[in-house]
């Protein structure tokens, strides 16, 4: 594998059942990720696209196909080594935040660093840095429950980036934001991602973030083509 694939993914398949139905969502799909790449993935609700991403992610197996993480295929991994490689390699923005209702802000984005075992003063140090990019210095000690759903989104954003990850995979990253934040954001990850190297793998409907990424699929049909101009 080219040493900058960060993550590759071959012969994905994946069926689900619904009504005694076997619903065919994906047919043997392939994608590669390099360093410092951004990507965007398009696609009509319930086309597969958040089930292809946490395929990706390692948080859920494929009926078929193999995915690699920096050259290791992940689902021959034990679930421990899978963990720990995850945590040291891929953040993650979801649709739903996934934020924990009774910490902070600031405690949310100091999780994955605590759980590094990062001594507490760069803990601290960094976990600020991340809530001064997304903005949202001034709400360090709001709950996740006293902030606008925009705001926990880039609580989340700040979350997936406090571990410098090799790659992050964002499922609507923008989605819950206004157009002038998002746009923000927007020029947040395409920074990071031009000067500390970090690849981006991102679903989304906003043309906006699609018009900056490198490369744009479109998943359809059980299949993930190159999106014409």
């Amino acid at each position: 594998m080219n040493s900058d694939v960060l993550l590759r993914a071959t012969g994905i398949r994946k069926d689900f059942e619904k009504a005694k139905e076997i619903i065919k969502v994906l047919l043997g799909v392939d994608l590669d990720v390099a360093r410092g790449e951004m990507v965007a993935i398009m696609g009509r609700s319930g086309a597969g696209k958040s089930t292809f991403l946490h395929i990706l992610g390692g948080l859920e197996k494929p009926d078929a196909g193999e995915v690699f993480w920096s050259g290791k295929s992940v689902f021959k991994l034990s679930d421990g080594e899978r963990t720990r490689l995850r945590g040291r390699t891929i953040g993650f923005v979801f649709q739903s935040h996934h934020l924990l209702p009774e910490l902070t802000a600031l405690e949310n984005v100091c999780m994955p660093l605590l759980v590094a075992h990062k001594p507490w003063r760069e803990v601290l140090s960094r976990a600020r840095e991340c809530l001064a990019a997304v903005d949202l210095a001034d709400r360090t000690e709001h709950k996740p429950g006293e902030l606008s759903g925009g705001e926990q989104q880039r609580i989340a954003v700040a979350r997936a980036l406090a571990l410098r990850p090799h790659l992050v995979l964002a499922d609507e990253p923008s989605g819950n934001l206004d157009k002038p934040t998002a746009l923000l954001l927007h020029e947040l990850l395409r920074s990071i991602c031009r000067e500390q190297g970090t690849a981006f793998l991102i679903v989304t409907h906003n043309e906006e973030l699609v018009s900056i990424s490198d490369r744009q699929f479109v998943l359809a049909a059980g299949a993930l083509e190159p999106r014409s101009a």
